[in-house]
């Protein structure tokens, strides 16, 4: 017999369910009255909206996979197909394809709000690492749907990410054979993107089922940043939340529809709707809008990482760990922190320039006759040519791009700062919403030719300084504030807060 006591139901049919399997007991004390912080704000329905179009993506996934062809010769027409003799294909098609683009737009602001809140502190660690878990698979799966249709974008950029694998030492070769099913992209890969891509979904429902089971288990946080501290904090998630989520969702779902039905292709790309041509290479050759600013991370290093390079680098980690990550250096004393910066610094800004020497225009150089005697002195340095380099400037790129993903995992344990919430952390703010700029311009960046430039600045500069702000402001930005920020002060409880701003609202009326 089964333990544990619980409400009857009125209704027949499901009180005779849950006295069996009590399912609906578990959703009454999960979403009926499971104790929610009373002060949400509108950012917290991003969660319920990113849910929604996941569960949109995998019901009109389902409807697309049945009309769908994954062969080269017939990919392409059939999506047309459904686009012309399928009953309501395009409207599933257009709902599917800008489901896409609202899904990341929700997790975007969802994983906005996190970080600005503080929601990935102590102790909901695991909760964050789950998200970003959820927002990996979400690119694997993007970028294996965007082969699908098989156009001319679908092609090349299948060839440009795939051939990424191939800057991996020792084995990314073969990997990118085996992931290609061949030395090409073609029939064979068209078959393996296909399988995952309707695979994925449902490990990303999965994951979405455990980041759900940790919030419930460690409650949500609060725009505050502070933990609840009795009854008088919180309220019923319904009806209050429910009514507020659903709310939410239907502005959010009257934009997605605008877009549905007034410009559906405004988001992707034309040349996708040219079929796919291994002859003709497209003359930009650009993922999806929400990678672009990762795309421009991966652009931007241009640059081997030779081994004076390396080993400065190195020292500069070392003299990081030591100095800023830890309250209290350890092994290092002053001096030697300073030492240590100026011969790591010293050394990274040698490779750097003998590498960068190699690819300076001849005929400049030879206008040049300084920089020209500067730049042989350098490359005559054993070490210093682009062929010994440990690491090439594309598995460079490669390693800031899956790298500002992965900063995301350590989050947790980068800020480790006691105050939660950017309202009583105003560095934090700064720097942050810097973040979130920077984060807009790669991805203009990243939309743009690798050659351009903007007021004499050639973008492919721009993009290095914005990645260098990424990793600046994970790597040595947030260790540094969470040991010397001074904050503003904390409500004593929500409750309170609550009052007080109601006390305001109502002195000024």
């Amino acid at each position: 017999m089964g333990s544990g006591e619980r409400e009857p139901f009125n209704n027949t049919v499901v009180e005779w369910i849950d006295s069996r399997m009590p399912i609906f007991t578990m959703l009454q004390k999960e979403y009926g009255v499971f104790p929610a912080p009373k002060n949400f704000n509108y950012f917290w329905n991003f969660g319920a909206i990113a849910f929604f179009m996941l569960a949109t993506m995998i019901a009109t996934g389902l409807v697309l996979a049945m009309h769908y062809t994954a062969n080269t010769h017939l990919a392409f027409d059939s999506v047309e197909r459904i686009m012309r003799d399928v009953n309501g294909g395009w409207l599933i098609r257009y709902i599917h394809m800008n489901g896409a683009s609202f899904f990341f737009i929700a997790v975007y602001i969802h994983i906005f709000r996190g970080m600005y809140y503080g929601s990935y502190k102590k102790p909901r660690e695991l909760l964050w690492i789950l998200g970003a878990l959820i927002f990996l698979l979400m690119m694997a799966t993007a970028f294996l749907g965007y082969v699908l249709p098989w156009g001319q974008m679908s092609l090349w950029g299948a060839t440009v990410i795939t051939g990424f694998f191939t800057a991996i030492p020792y084995f990314g070769e073969d990997l990118q054979t085996l992931l290609l099913g061949g030395f090409s992209v073609d029939n064979p890969t068209l078959t393996r993107f296909f399988a995952l891509h309707y695979l994925l979904p449902f490990v990303i429902f999965a994951v979405v089922f455990l980041h759900i089971w940790a919030l419930h288990v460690t409650g949500s946080n609060n725009p505050l940043g502070i933990d609840t501290k009795g009854p008088q904090d919180t309220l019923p998630f319904h009806p209050y939340y429910t009514i507020k989520d659903s709310f939410g969702l239907l502005v959010f779902i009257i934009i997605y529809c605008v877009f549905i039905f007034f410009m559906p292709d405004v988001l992707g790309h034309p040349d996708n709707y040219i079929k796919a041509n291994p002859l003709v290479t497209p003359p930009h050759i650009v993922p999806e809008w929400y990678f672009l600013p990762f795309y421009a991370m991966l652009r931007a290093i241009t640059f081997n990482m030779n081994i004076y390079f390396l080993f400065g680098f190195v020292m500069l980690l070392a003299l990081m760990v030591d100095f800023v990550w830890r309250h209290k250096p350890r092994w290092l004393s002053a001096g030697q922190g300073i030492a240590i910066f100026v011969i790591g610094g010293g050394l990274v800004l040698l490779g750097f320039t003998g590498d960068s020497c190699q690819r300076i225009d001849p005929q400049w150089l030879e206008a040049n006759a300084a920089f020209k005697g500067l730049c042989g002195n350098l490359q005559s340095l054993p070490g210093m040519s682009a062929e010994a380099a440990p690491i090439s400037a594309k598995l460079g790129g490669v390693l800031a791009m899956f790298g500002s993903v992965a900063m995301l995992f350590v989050l947790p344990w980068l800020d480790t700062h006691p105050v939660r919430s950017a309202r009583y952390r105003p560095l934090y703010k700064l720097c942050f919403l810097l973040l979130v700029v920077i984060f807009l311009v790669l991805g203009y960046v990243g939309s743009q030719p690798a050659d351009a430039s903007v007021m004499g600045i050639p973008l492919i500069l721009v993009g290095l300084a914005g990645t260098g702000y990424y990793y600046m402001y994970f790597l040595v930005l947030l260790p540094l504030l969470s040991r010397f920020e001074k904050t503003k002060p904390l409500p004593e409880s929500i409750h309170q807060a609550v009052l007080s701003k109601q006390v305001n609202v109502e002195a000024k009326i």
